[in-house]
């Protein structure tokens, strides 16, 4: 922590290009140990990467020469130097940190254990890997060199090459002919070598090959090899061209089993379409091999990346192929070709690739436990005979019920009539009196003909709420009131009920107020106080705006300000945590000098003080939902501030975080937004037609790096709202956002 106040920083490159820092994310007190490059805030080496140290972990240097990260009681890294001759550390402008002996020789060096990236002029050698890190399935690529051969793997329990050098079309062929011994970024090109030092092939990945260019290549946890280039100290978009070449040419494109089309679209084949996760729930293994097993056929003109790679199990029909599968209990899914009569038997699989129209590619099978024990679908022949049994069945029990409908028609439309009646006098009615009686603090509880007067008969309607219409409405000395017409209350019973009790019985200058409600018969309606501005989304978007009806950046600032301390007095000074679920524009209500109000609690979620997680049905907006709720994930607090971020970027930037109208770079502004951010082009995110002087200048930009924050995938990452209340007054620091390259870090953590 000595090191805080440098950004972690506490050894530079004599360029100052490069630092050796404990690099942190923002209210997460864990630290990787890193090689960073200054400017871009890119990570080029971690030691630590598998396993964060804590900030009262340490770094030593020992006096024997030996350099080591502690966590706890325990070592998590090492240089093993001990007894060496080691007698200094330096950081080269190369970004290579190194360990030198009395002669100034070195004893070890960090571009002899790269983590995922490659630095110009680092010589990747054979025994070196470059590991990526974990994608969503847990599974890491590896790129080695192997048997003269640069080679891409996948770490499943037996590894799959996917791309090999000496396979590679785009190469440019030199004279020479040799095994690869070494791989070196030079200039716009990789370059491989034999033995001897002769060039055998270039990789040329970029047209730029001018002197200050500053490639790097990075093996990402989706399995591709990209370039980006760190040129002037900012990260460049990483150049069109990548290894491997073709989307669905990487192991897990989509989810195992999945079939990876051209265009990279995923479609689950047939025969799994019905089964959770499109993948049966029980695999058979070598402890079940006595149990009934069959083969599940994948689809027919099917491919797999690893075929080109791997020698046939062996040549034969299918029907052997088959055997040979069950025989071997560590196989779990073949292909066969009957033109060659090769036979590939694997123990576990990514994506499928679909082959052209004019290639006959392989058959795929699966094996499982049998449909008796694990209920896969059946087979045809089962289908066919349960349908004819169905059929009978139906046309016995149509006619009978058709004779008693008949004689019931009448009966039923009198009962019907009846009870429409009977449940409009007292629907629900008697439920809400002893739920609201029971609650103290309440608003006001209107008529419904008092209502109906001071709306004029429903006759003045302002807008569409969250659950139902909402209209303009005068009492007798007055007052206007904003009155929440609710449709369909069977099926918003409790939404009703929530909105109520929530936000009737708390106050804060940044919620909507509520003045009182009606629950009489089958009506439900909500008071509110009148916000003669409307909603956030008719000032910021560009269609919804007339003209003339511009918010300069103060009052957007003050709006996205007065959101946030609205939401952080929900979340941290309420007697329970009061969760929002639905923050988006359409929600954010202006008054007469535009302070912003929050309102709309129909689908809050309360939450003790002792509870830091809870789970939930799906609740909220489409575009505004944090990932923790598309994946089934618990929620917390945290998922309102995803839901903050998206509004204070689109206040920003006076778009829609999606707009599918724009190009495809820009169509998701919140990936265009960070993109724009790592370039430095903040202005591209700022909407044009604010006029920003110096003085706002650095609100702009802060206002920018916490919506950023705010939207980061991993909750953890996310300040609280009074973190972010503080951040934008100006009373603490904001830090950069976490770069991708740092994003990939800490989710493989």
């Amino acid at each position: 922590m000595e090191w805080n106040d440098n950004h972690g920083q506490f050894l530079l490159s004599n360029n100052s290009e490069f630092a050796f820092a404990f690099l942190t994310i923002l209210e997460v007190k864990l630290f990787l140990l890193v090689v960073i490059h200054s400017d871009s805030s890119t990570p080029v080496w971690a030691a630590n990467r598998d396993l964060l140290v804590a900030d009262s972990d340490k770094l030593v240097f020992e006096q024997n020469g030996n350099l080591y990260l502690t966590s706890g009681n325990g070592v998590v890294w090492s240089t093993n130097t001990s007894g060496k001759g080691v007698t200094a550390m330096e950081l080269r402008d190369s970004g290579n940190l190194v360990l030198l002996g009395d002669d100034g020789g070195i004893i070890w060096q960090s571009f002899s254990h790269p983590t995922d990236t490659l630095l110009p002029g680092q010589e990747f050698l054979q025994g070196m890997t470059l590991k990526s890190s974990l994608n969503q399935n847990n599974l890491s690529h590896f790129l080695e060199i192997e048997s003269g051969n640069l080679v891409l793997y996948a770490g499943f329990l037996t590894p799959q090459i996917y791309w090999s050098i000496g396979e590679e079309t785009r190469k440019t062929n030199s004279s020479v002919n040799g095994k690869v011994h070494s791989a070196i970024l030079e200039s716009n090109s990789w370059n491989f070598y034999d033995t001897n030092g002769n060039l055998l092939w270039q990789f040329i990945y970029s047209n730029q090959s001018y002197q200050n260019n500053f490639w790097v290549a990075v093996l990402g946890s989706d399995g591709l090899i990209s370039f980006s280039n760190l040129q002037k100290g900012r990260t460049l978009a990483s150049d069109a061209i990548k290894i491997p070449q073709g989307s669905c040419s990487v192991p897990e494109p989509c989810d195992p089993y999945y079939v990876c089309h051209i265009d990279n679209w995923c479609e689950c084949p047939s025969l799994l379409s019905s089964l959770s996760n499109c993948k049966p729930q029980n695999l058979p293994n070598c402890n079940s091999s006595e149990s009934p097993v069959e083969f599940l056929s994948l689809g027919d003109n099917v491919n797999y990346f690893a075929l080109d790679f791997v020698t046939p199990s062996l040549k034969s029909n299918l029907n052997t192929c088959k055997q040979a599968c069950l025989s071997n209990c560590s196989c779990l899914v073949l292909f066969h070709e009957s033109s060659s009569g090769n036979c590939f038997l694997f123990d576990q699989i990514g994506s499928i690739q679909r082959t052209g129209e004019n290639s006959p590619g392989f058959v795929s099978y699966m094996k499982v436990l049998s449909n008796r024990e694990v209920g896969l679908s059946p087979t045809k022949e089962e289908t066919q005979k349960r349908r004819n049994h169905i059929l009978i069945v139906v046309v016995i029990l149509v006619s009978t019920i058709l004779v008693i409908v008949s004689l019931l028609y009448v009966g039923c439309l009198y009962l019907k009539k009846k009870k429409k009646l009977l449940d409009y006098a007292h629907d629900g009615s008697d439920d809400d009196d002893n739920f609201f009686d029971n609650l103290s603090g309440m608003p006001v509880r209107f008529t419904y003909t008092d209502l109906c007067l001071a709306t004029g008969n429903f006759s003045r309607k302002v807008g569409q709420g969250g659950f139902g219409s909402v209209y303009l409405g005068v009492l007798p000395d007055g007052i206007q009131l904003a009155v929440k017409k609710l449709e369909g209350i069977g099926q918003w019973k409790k939404e009703f009920r929530a909105e109520v009790s929530i936000i009737g019985s708390i106050h804060h200058v940044h919620l909507v107020k509520v003045k009182g409600f009606c629950t009489e018969g089958p009506h439900r309606l909500l008071v509110y106080e009148y916000m003669a501005k409307g909603s956030l989304d008719k000032w910021i978007f560009k269609n919804n705006i007339d003209d003339g009806q511009k918010l300069d950046w103060n009052t957007r600032f003050n709006i996205a300000l007065g959101t946030a301390k609205g939401l952080a007095y929900l979340h941290e000074e309420c007697e329970v945590k009061i969760i929002h679920c639905d923050i988006k524009p359409e929600n954010v209500l202006l008054d007469d000098n535009f302070v912003a109000k929050v309102s709309d609690f129909g689908l809050a979620k309360l939450m003790t003080r002792e509870q830091s997680l809870v789970y939930t049905t799906l609740r909220g907006t489409r575009g505004y939902l944090a990932p923790e709720w598309i994946t089934s994930y618990a929620i917390s607090e945290k998922s309102d501030v995803y839901s903050y971020g998206m509004v204070l970027l689109e206040i920003i930037s006076g778009r829609k975080n999606y707009e599918s109208g724009d190009d495809s770079e820009k169509s998701h502004f919140p990936s265009y937004a960070f993109k724009m951010f790592e370039e430095e082009k903040v202005k591209e995110i700022i909407d044009s037609e604010l006029e920003i002087d110096e003085h706002d200048d650095e609100r702009v930009v802060n206002a920018i790096k916490v919506a950023l924050w705010c939207i980061q995938d991993d909750m953890h990452l996310r300040p609280a709202m009074t973190k972010v209340v503080q951040m934008l007054e100006g009373l603490c620091d904001v830090p950069p956002p976490p770069s991708s390259k740092v994003q990939r870090l800490v989710r493989e953590v």
